[in-house]
């Protein structure tokens, strides 16, 4: 049986794909959801075409979920840059209305046409160093709005408030010396001190986060 492309359109929760010949004969395809069932509903769908090739949309964005889970199944893909889709769909249709199916049906041709398309490889190193790395900057982030919700939380506690560069433990020390009497500057004193707290193991967390990202980056040692 000769060679099919599967041109796919993805989405979160859906994926929406096209079978097509090397002579741009349409032959299957579908709406499917990417949950448990309708993954292997679509890997159903394929099957007929042993000699198949995904063509995703996206792979570096929305498609990469979809994608590493065909590449962990033993999947041939590749990559089709939404540019190229979108150019196709507007030759192949007279006009660039969007459906998925339209979509699903540019990728194909896209990917039946054009030749030195991107072969994505299934490298776990590097999908674990993108999690981590993805993780560690979302620490950051959490640290970067607490540190400012601390600020405004001791500007209202104490005159002046404190310096920029403060660390937990000197934020904790100068929350010490704050005695408020009324309710709202003890509540203000409480939700600082959870901040801290908070701030200390999110600290903890992003050296550990660092430690393991060092790791990875290190170059291997000499044989």
């Amino acid at each position: 049986m000769s060679r099919v492309i599967i041109g796919m359109d993805p989405h979160k929760r859906s994926a929406t794909i096209e079978v097509m010949a090397g002579d741009e004969t349409v032959l299957g395809g579908g709406r499917f959801g990417t949950d448990v069932a309708g993954y292997r509903s679509m890997l159903a769908e394929a099957r007929p075409w042993p000699e198949r090739t995904w063509a995703i949309e996206g792979c570096q964005g929305i498609g990469r979920h979809i994608a590493s889970r065909l590449l962990a199944a033993g999947e041939q893909v590749v990559d089709v840059p939404p540019k190229l889709s979108a150019r196709t769909r507007v030759f192949a249709t007279g006009q660039g209305r969007k459906t998925d199916a339209t979509d699903a049906h540019s990728v194909a041709l896209a990917a039946t046409r054009m030749t030195g398309l991107r072969r994505v490889a299934g490298d776990q190193q590097l999908a674990v160093l993108r999690i981590l790395a993805d993780r560690r900057r979302s620490l950051g982030e959490d640290h970067t709005r607490m540190i400012s919700q601390l600020h405004q939380l001791l500007l209202e506690l104490i005159p002046g408030g404190a310096k920029k560069n403060l660390s937990a433990a000197q934020a904790r020390a100068l929350l010490a010396t704050v005695r408020p009497r009324d309710a709202a500057g003890r509540a203000r004193r409480r939700v600082a001190a959870e901040l801290i707290g908070d701030l200390e193991r999110i600290y903890q967390r992003k050296k550990a986060a660092n430690k393991e990202l060092n790791a990875l980056l290190a170059p291997p040692p000499p044989p």
